[in-house]
């Protein structure tokens, strides 16, 4: 069954490296994000941008999930995860956003956490 959908990055490292996008929990290093940005939530403008990055994504998550076909998944469904890219996510995130990332946060509908 081959899909169109383009896959976000896959963690390259495990441990302290790996942080969490508080919008939409995808799992990433780092430098994964200041390379590519969040591959679902680009509207945050992570890519390049370390401080944007330390702003939007957290290493304060627990679980980790592996999502290879978002629609078709009774896991991604639960997690609220169907139109995500498939990738890595975690089934929480704790911490806050500064305040100019949380009203683009919901500005987009989105909730974190």
């Amino acid at each position: 069954m081959a899909s169109s959908m383009s896959n976000a990055d896959v963690p390259k490292e495990s441990g302290k490296s790996m942080c969490a996008c508080m919008s939409c929990k995808l799992v990433k290093t780092y430098a994964q994000f200041v390379d590519r940005g969040c591959e679902n939530c680009e509207w945050l403008h992570m890519e390049g941008d370390g401080t944007r990055v330390t702003d939007c994504t957290t290493v304060n998550f627990t679980g980790l999930i592996a999502i290879v076909d978002p629609a078709a998944s009774w896991s991604a469904k639960w997690q609220h995860a169907s139109k995500l890219k498939p990738g890595c996510y975690a089934l929480d995130v704790q911490g806050a956003v500064p305040e100019h990332v949380d009203d683009l946060i919901h500005d987009r509908r989105r909730h974190y956490r």
